[in-house]
C-alpha cells in the first residue's frame, strides 16, 4: 500500500469496525431505523394520513400503513415536484432520480432528499472504499485515477424547483468536488446525454490516464473496454492501465460477463465487487472477495421487510420484517426510506446465503421471471446456467433474453431462448442441450417439468445477429447507464420485440440464424 492510500485509510477504520458488528446489532440497528423513519415523518401529509403520531412498534406500522406501489404514491411525488414540502417527506426536494426499471417505456421520479443521497447513496460509496481497502491490504487506489461510467440522462429540470436524471448523475452532480481529484472523466463528459459520442469522449479523454478503478453497469462497461482496447491497439486492457485493481459493479448480474472480465484483464491482482445501488437506496456490499453474496447495509436509513416471492400478487400476502426472513427462499423486497418511501415494492426478489450478518444474492424481478408452466425459473437461475453452459463450450454471450413459448397443438411449450454471442459456441445445438441440462440441476421446479416432457419440451435457441439487443435499446432510447435488459419474461412482450428486429434488420449469417431445438436425452 503506498504512503497516500495508506494514510487515507485510517479515515476509514471506524466504519470497518462499525460494519463489523452487524451481525450482533442488525435487529437493534433496524428498529432504530423505523423509529427515526417515523419520527422524522410524523408531521407530513402522509404521517398524518397514517396517524405516525401513535405508531408505537413494528406491529402498528405493518397494520396502518398499506404496501405501495409506484402508481399509488406518483400523485404524492407530482406535488413533490411542484414544489410542496411536508408530503412524503419534510423537505422540498429538489433531486428526483428518472428510473425506467429495465427498458419500460414509463419513466419513474424517484425522490432524492438530502437524507438519502448522504446518508445512502454516497455513504454506500465510503462503505465500498472501507471494505475494499480492509480486504486488499496491498492497494494502491488513491495514488490513480478511478473511471466511473455514468448514466445516459444528464441531469435537467423538471420545472424552476426540481431536476431530475440517471442515479449516477444525480449523485455526479451533488459529488464533493474534492472526489473529481481522483476520479475521470471530466463531469461535462460524463454528463453527456448522447450515448455513443460520450462513449467516443471518454475514451479519447481517459486512454493515456493512469487508471487503477472502474465503475459501472456491466455491461455497458463492456462495450467502453472494447473501445479503449480498439482505440489503443492492445489486447488486453491490462496493456493500456497496468496499475488496474478493482471494478465496482451493480445494476445486473455479473455472472455471465465474468468470464470476459478475466479475458480481457488477465490479472491476479485484478479484483471484483458487486454493489446494489438502485435508484431507490442502496442496499448491499460484496464484502468478501471469496462469496458472491452482498452483505445487506442495516443503517442506511432504510427499513426492510420483504414478501415471499409464492405470495406475489395474494390480496393479503404475508410480510416479514429483517429478522424474520429465512435463508434459501426468495422474497420480494419492500422499503420504507429517508427518500419518501413507504412500504414501497421496489421490484427487486433477494434470497439470503446467510442470516446474522444477512447476506443475500439478488435472484430476479417480481416482473421478470417465467413461470408459464410453474417452473418458477428467476433470474439468478438463467444467469447462472448461462456462465457454466458457455464456460463448458468456449462460448461467450454478449445479451440474451427468454420467455414462455405454447405449443397449442401440444397443450404444453417450452422456453425459447434469443441469445446474441461474442463468441459462437462450435455447436449451438450443443448449447442448448447443455443449457437447458444445468437450469434442470439448478431450478427443481424447471427439473419437475422438464421430466420426461410432462409441461415443458426442451429449449429452443433463436441466435440474435450482431448487434440486435443494442439496436432494440438503441430504437427505445435506452442506450447506456443503468439501462438493462430483462434477462426473462413471462409474457412475450420484449423477445417478439427483438425476434422482428432480427428479422427487420439484417444480413444475417443463415448457418447461426434460426430456431435450434436440441434432441435432449431425459435426465
Amino acid at each position: 500500500m503506498d504512503i497516500l492510500t495508506k494514510t487515507i485509510s485510517l479515515l476509514f477504520r471506524q466504519r470497518q469496525r462499525e460494519i463489523e458488528r452487524f451481525a450482533q446489532n442488525t435487529d437493534l440497528i433496524q428498529r432504530k431505523q423505523l423509529h427515526a423513519l417515523i419520527a422524522k415523518a410524523r408531521r407530513t401529509e402522509w404521517g398524518d394520513k397514517y396517524d405516525y403520531k401513535s405508531i408505537r412498534n413494528y406491529e402498528d406500522f405493518r397494520q396502518r400503513v398499506p404496501l405501495q406501489a409506484y402508481d399509488d404514491i406518483k400523485p404524492y411525488i407530482a406535488r413533490m415536484i411542484n414544489g410542496e414540502k411536508n408530503i412524503l417527506w419534510p423537505s422540498v426536494v429538489r433531486w428526483y432520480a428518472k428510473s425506467s426499471g429495465t427498458t419500460n417505456d414509463k419513466s419513474k421520479f424517484v425522490p432524492v432528499t438530502n437524507e438519502i443521497l448522504r446518508g445512502c447513496h454516497y455513504k454506500g460509496g465510503f462503505d465500498c472504499v472501507a471494505l475494499y481497502l480492509r480486504n486488499t491490504p496491498g492497494s494502491r487506489f488513491f495514488s490513480k485515477k478511478g473511471l466511473i461510467l455514468g448514466g445516459s440522462h444528464s441531469p435537467s429540470p423538471l420545472n424552476a424547483e426540481a431536476h431530475c436524471g440517471d442515479l449516477s448523475a444525480v449523485l455526479l452532480q451533488n459529488l464533493n468536488p474534492l472526489v473529481n481529484l481522483i476520479r475521470v472523466p471530466s463531469k461535462r463528459i460524463i454528463l453527456m446525454d448522447e450515448w455513443e459520442s460520450k462513449i467516443k469522449a471518454i475514451v479519447e479523454s481517459t486512454w493515456n490516464k493512469d487508471v487503477d478503478s472502474l465503475s459501472g453497469v456491466p455491461s455497458w462497461m463492456l462495450v467502453l473496454i472494447k473501445a479503449v482496447l480498439k482505440k489503443t491497439g492492445r489486447e488486453y486492457l491490462t496493456d493500456v492501465w497496468p496499475n488496474m485493481e478493482v471494478f465496482f459493479h451493480g445494476g445486473i448480474s455479473f455472472e455471465p460477463y465474468r468470464d470476459q472480465y478475466r479475458a480481457l484483464i488477465p490479472s491476479d491482482k485484478m479484483h471484483y465487487v458487486e454493489t446494489y445501488n438502485a435508484s431507490e437506496g442502496f442496499f448491499g456490499i460484496q464484502d468478501d472477495p471469496a462469496d458472491q453474496s452482498l452483505l445487506m447495509m442495516p443503517d442506511y436509513g432504510i427499513f426492510y421487510e420483504f414478501i415471499p416471492m409464492n405470495e406475489m400478487g395474494s390480496e393479503h400476502p404475508t410480510v416479514l420484517p429483517l429478522e424474520a426472513v429465512e435463508t434459501g427462499k426468495n422474497y420480494a423486497m419492500v422499503i420504507s426510506t429517508t427518500g419518501g418511501l413507504w412500504r414501497y415494492q421496489i421490484g427487486d426478489t433477494v434470497r439470503f446465503t446467510s442470516l446474522f450478518p444477512h447476506k443475500f444474492i439478488i435472484s430476479g424481478r417480481t416482473k421478470h421471471y417465467i413461470n408459464a408452466f410453474g417452473e418458477e425459473l428467476m433470474v439468478d437461475n438463467a444467469d447462472k446456467a448461462i456462465s457454466i453452459t458457455s464456460r463448458e463450450t468456449g462460448a461467450k454471450v454478449k445479451e440474451y433474453t427468454a420467455a414462455p413459448l405454447f405449443l397449442l397443438d401440444k397443450a404444453k411449450g417450452r422456453h425459447q431462448w434469443f441469445i446474441e454471442f461474442d463468441v459462437m459456441p462450435p455447436s449451438i445445438s450443443q448449447f442448448a442441450a447443455l443449457l437447458d441440462k444445468h437450469l434442470q440441476e439448478l431450478n427443481s421446479d424447471y427439473e419437475a417439468k422438464r421430466y420426461k416432457d410432462i409441461s415443458l419440451q426442451p429449449l429452443e435457441i433463436v441466435v440474435a445477429r450482431d448487434g440486435a439487443f443494442y439496436d432494440w435499446l438503441k430504437q427505445k432510447n435506452k442506450l447506456g447507464g443503468q439501462h438493462k435488459i430483462p434477462r426473462l419474461g413471462n409474457d412475450r412482450t420484449h423477445i417478439e420485440e427483438l425476434l422482428e428486429i432480427n428479422r427487420r434488420e439484417g444480413n444475417i449469417n443463415s448457418r447461426h440464424s434460426g430456431v435450434i431445438t436440441p434432441d435432449i436425452p431425459h435426465l
